[in-house]
């Protein structure tokens, strides 16, 4: 739900903007108002609104001012309602990226779109954030296959996981064959990469199961199996630890 904050010095089109418009209805909750610039950005910097919805013309400060500098301590969309239609005004509010701009007397049909507007521009952001978000976790989990080695241990490791990936992995097994303690192969593999070899190789198997949901069409349950992860309800919980995202929503 995105939080509002009215900003306006005429008392009866604040309560006005308050309790005339449905704001649950546009997944919104008016959190404070304020009655002039100063008081404005003082409530701005204290709620951290989402939506901003100010006059222009106000004692003390304007609301132009006001939002050069709320905006340099905290982004949030912005209404101007004003009973100015001057074009510098009109003109600096588009350069403070104002979504939307109404002139009294408001006509609250065309606020509701406005409203409905600002929030989608939110919606909007969020998931280009959300988006930039997963893809420095996805590029986290790549990371591992530009690991660069110096110990024929580990380098024998790395390709025991990568040949045995979709099996059963152990270390134990690996000892057994390399003919080296399991304690000594954990310590080399960690100070190698940086990672533990059951990180690795959880990390790994995430690689290969995200390739396979690009590019195979498979269910997920089934890439679950292809990647070496025999209970579906691990696999889960594995992937959200790395990626961030269920299987199910990364999917999406």
């Amino acid at each position: 739900m995105y939080r509002v904050l009215i900003v306006e010095d005429e008392d009866i089109i604040r309560k006005g903007l308050t309790y005339k418009v449905d704001w649950l209805n546009n997944n919104c909750v008016v959190v404070g108002s304020a009655i002039d610039g100063n008081d404005g950005l003082e409530q701005i910097k204290k709620l951290k609104p989402d939506i901003v919805i100010t006059d222009i013309r106000m004692p003390f400060k304007d609301g132009i001012i006001m939002l050069e500098e709320a905006l340099a301590v905290h982004d949030f969309e912005t209404i101007i309602i004003s009973g100015y239609s001057e074009f510098d005004y009109a003109q600096k509010a588009i350069s403070l990226g104002v979504s939307e701009y109404i002139l009294k007397p408001i006509d609250f049909r065309l606020l509701d779109i406005a409203i409905q507007k600002t929030s989608k521009k939110i919606d909007a952001r969020q998931h280009e954030e959300k988006k930039h978000e997963f893809l420095h976790r996805y590029q986290e989990v790549l990371d591992v296959e530009a690991l660069s080695v110096h110990s024929t241990y580990v380098s024998a490791m790395l390709d025991y996981i990568k040949g045995n990936y979709p099996h059963r992995v152990s270390i134990t097994d690996l000892s057994e064959k390399l003919q080296v303690s399991t304690v000594y192969l954990n310590a080399k593999f960690k100070d190698e990469t940086n990672y533990t070899f059951n990180d690795f190789l959880n990390r790994y198997r995430i690689i290969k199961a995200i390739d396979f949901m690009e590019n195979s069409g498979k269910l997920i349950y089934e890439i679950a199996e292809l990647v070496g992860f025999k209970e579906y309800k691990y696999f889960s919980q594995v992937f959200k630890k790395y990626v961030g995202y269920s299987p199910t929503h990364f999917t999406k």
